[in-house]
């Protein structure tokens, strides 16, 4: 337990659908405990109050994480503020690819690619439990209920995280941005967390 408490916080803090599951296929190769998603994703109400005690809490129970909550906007500050010794990986990719990709998944997952989801379709949807999607979408997009995959505002909302993490990490030398696409960012992850080489490329998992 005591090896374990002294590990280095890892937090992954890249939208979704920007090969977050990569990543931490990679990390988990290097033994790094992966904190529970499922977890962090009912997390989406107190997220939206601006508690993030939770959070932190969720944060003791392992030594990286990724995705829900730390890919919403603004984790990552809370998250620097408790951590400012911890790793930070923003992993980032093509904007119109990003953007098509979250427009389809969701479809394939939840509509059985019948289309883009409606706000009624997305308080139908049994995912964490009856209503969270509708609930996230309201917490971290915002978009007009009429019009749930806007894409200026999607797009904006992603090139806006992008940005504002940068910019704060731009005196700072523990942020990596990543696009796990490129040929070397395999090797860059590797040097970052001063880990060994187990591999050429990036684990690429759920590729669309």
């Amino acid at each position: 337990m005591k090896w374990f408490a002294q590990k280095e916080k890892v937090f992954c803090i890249g939208r979704n659908k920007t090969g977050t599951t990569s990543l931490e296929a990679a990390l988990k190769d290097f033994k790094y405990r992966m904190g529970d998603q499922k977890l962090g994703e009912r997390l989406v109400n107190e997220y939206a109050n601006g508690n993030f005690k939770p959070v932190l809490k969720l944060c003791k129970t392992a030594d990286a994480f990724q995705d829900a909550p730390f890919s919403w906007p603004y984790t990552w500050l809370i998250l620097y503020h408790y951590y400012p010794n911890a790793k930070f990986i923003l992993t980032v990719r093509d904007e119109e690819k990003w953007y098509e990709s979250v427009v389809s998944f969701h479809s394939k997952q939840f509509k059985n690619a019948q289309g883009p989801l409606t706000k009624e379709d997305m308080k139908e949807v049994t995912y964490i439990y009856k209503g969270w999607l509708w609930e996230a979408n309201r917490a971290i997009w915002k978009t007009p209920e009429d019009d749930i995959y806007k894409k200026d505002m999607l797009i904006a909302n992603y090139r806006r995280h992008n940005e504002d993490v940068q910019h704060f990490f731009r005196d700072k030398n523990n942020l990596l941005v990543l696009d796990v696409s490129k040929d070397d960012a395999y090797s860059k992850l590797c040097s970052f967390l001063d880990k060994p080489k187990l591999r050429d490329k990036f684990p690429h998992k759920n590729a669309r």
